[in-house]
């Protein structure tokens, strides 16, 4: 786990290695433990690296093999790096470390580019090739890692961050208007490859670029999620998917112990981080480090879930570390919580994840968590009216989708950004294009598939990997292993979303743990205080959307702000977040990195 950066010079523009200086410079908490530059021909790469598999310096970036003839800097873990090590030595290839970034190096060069096709894991990387002077990038199939890049005029800037491209100085800050209604329709989801910032893309999941001599770029998706089954699967009964649910997901959850440190769990006391810690103790793992948070009841909704983590901890005998965090703490941390974010993000529980892993990183570098369960199992209450259209035209499914999941309609959107922002509903095209994609002929599929491959990637995700990188901590997520991800998506839709959501993952749940977890009402991360935003939480709010910089950007028309401020919790999304601290969070990101 570590930041990646570099530079990649168009034609006869001299080489510096300012830039990538600078960018590593803004990323050392990713990667604490070493850093490195190297320089060759027209490329510079930077790394910064967090000593996760092979402590050794043999495994140092970036990694240079002159007898091949290729550098690279890689982010993320190889889980199945052992058995492809295998694999290349038979065919002649010799390691001189014995970690995964080598592995990845020697896979480029004896199967091009596809080699991705044979990693399990999460990845971000860049291979200079200097037989014909050209760079491949690609990022793995559930997006897990970052990978954010710009064009100049004289180069190609890719990072780990986004405000680390921003650092460089060498990019315009005009926002998208696109990216800005995505945000405020898909609570702060900006699909790849936009994002917030216009001139700064990210690479898509599960695509890879090759960039030429001459500054080409040539971009490639390299994998798709299919929910259709063969005709052997379709005669699988219950039983037989729920078996090979256990399967899978013992498999997902073995694979990411794979480290030379211990590798602790996120303890929601959901289901989904239960199940992990069950299956681990399962396999043998004794003393196992837990770690759960709770913040104090705002307006009657509970703050915390200790209630359901501590049956796990006892249960399965962790070693317990119950966090409380007092709602005092959380505003002298925002600044430092918004500055981690390489793009703003809304949700509540950004801050909880960050005063969790500050805690959580005095104990482990590693972690396990539970994300991605509710969009592969259909968790979430969305879903229930997308099986009801099963049959109806893509159309329906649009509309439908549009209503159950969006933070507002396009006719309130363009009511409250100014003439610069309004536009054509670019939201519901994005819908409407990702529905009309292969491979997903309901409406609940093409939902579950919009939901695992995009909105996933770009809200629990990358807040994820945020939040655990501004502490140096490592986050895994068994749910997306690929083969567990594809697994899930041939399973019918009636069992993962009856019965009251992720219904045979609860049932395959029940051999392993208590049934107390499984039961339980659905719980989210609460941060009840900026939910119902009052007191010093509305006096914070207040001061950013009113600020000078605010009224001088004019994105919201200030009717509209004031009409929030006062009365902010009279205005909640659908999805139960706060119109107010959308607005707020999105003016803050932006103040924070000088936009």
């Amino acid at each position: 786990m570590c930041g990646i950066c570099g530079e990649i010079f168009i034609g006869n523009n001299s080489v510096s290695r300012e830039s990538v200086i600078k960018m590593k410079h803004t990323m050392e908490k990713r990667g604490p433990d070493s850093h490195g530059i190297h320089q060759e021909d027209s490329i510079v790469f930077g790394h910064r690296r967090l000593k996760i598999i092979d402590l050794s310096d043999r495994s140092s970036q970036p990694m240079v093999d002159r007898e091949l003839g290729l550098s690279m800097v890689f982010n993320g873990a190889i889980y199945n790096y052992p058995e492809l090590r295998e694999i290349l030595k038979a065919k002649g290839y010799s390691f001189k470390s014995s970690g995964d970034t080598e592995v990845i190096l020697k896979a480029y060069h004896a199967w091009g580019e596809g080699c991705v096709d044979r990693f399990n894991g999460m990845f971000a990387f860049a291979v200079y090739d200097n037989r014909d002077r050209s760079v491949f990038m690609a990022r793995d199939r559930l997006g897990i890692k970052p990978l954010y890049y710009a064009k100049t005029e004289s180069s190609i800037l890719f990072a780990s961050s986004l405000p680390a491209i921003l650092a460089t100085g060498k990019v315009s800050k005009n926002l998208s208007v696109r990216a800005l209604h995505h945000y405020l329709t898909f609570h702060s989801v900006v699909p790849a490859p936009d994002t917030i910032v216009d001139s700064i893309k990210k690479v898509p999941p599960a695509t890879c670029i090759k960039i030429n001599s001459r500054g080409g770029m040539f971009e490639k998706p390299y994998w798709s999620l299919s929910f259709e089954r063969d005709a052997q699967e379709d005669k699988y009964t219950f039983d037989d998917w729920k078996e090979l649910v256990t399967q899978g997901f013992d498999r997902a959850v073995r694979h990411r112990l794979v480290a030379d440190v211990p590798v602790g769990v996120l303890l929601s006391g959901g289901l989904d981080s239960s199940l992990v810690v069950g299956l681990l103790a399962r396999s043998g793992q004794k003393d196992l480090k837990t770690f759960s948070i709770g913040f104090e009841s705002v307006g009657g909704e509970k703050g915390d879930e200790f209630q359901y983590s501590d049956i796990i901890a006892r249960h399965f005998a962790t070693d317990h570390h119950k966090i409380e965090v007092d709602s005092k703490q959380v505003l002298p941390n925002m600044e430092q919580c918004v500055r981690a974010m390489s793009e703003p993000m809304v949700s509540h529980d950004c801050i909880g994840f960050f005063l969790l892993s500050r805690e959580v990183a005095k104990h482990v570098k590693v972690v396990q968590s539970g994300q991605g369960a509710d969009e592969i199992f259909g968790g979430y209450h969305w879903y229930p009216p997308m099986m009801d259209l099963d049959g109806q035209s893509t159309s329906l499914g649009v509309q439908a989708y549009r209503e159950v999941f969006g933070d507002r309609t396009h006719q309130e959107l363009m009511e409250m950004v100014s003439d610069a922002y309004r536009s054509r509903d670019f939201s519901s095209e994005f819908i409407s294009s990702h529905f009309s994609g292969p491979g997903a002929s309901s409406a609940i599929d093409r939902t579950l598939r919009m939901d695992t491959t995009v909105m996933l990637v770009d809200d629990p995700v990358k807040r994820v990997d945020n939040m655990t990188m501004a502490w140096s901590l490592e986050a895994r997520v068994p749910f997306l292993d690929h083969e567990f991800v594809e697994l899930a998506a041939k399973i019918p839709a009636i069992h993962k979303v009856g019965h009251g959501g992720k219904h045979i993952l609860k049932e395959a749940a029940r051999d392993i743990i208590p049934h107390d977890v499984i039961d339980r009402p659905k719980g989210y991360f609460p941060v009840p205080a900026l939910k119902y935003i009052q007191g010093d939480y509305l006096d914070f709010v207040k001061d950013i959307v009113t600020s000078r910089k605010s009224r001088g950007r004019g994105i919201i028309e200030q009717s509209y702000i004031d009409t929030l401020l006062d009365a902010p919790e009279e205005h909640i999304t659908p999805l139960r977040g706060s119109k107010l601290w959308q607005v707020a969070l999105l003016e803050y990101w932006l103040q924070i990195n000088d936009l």
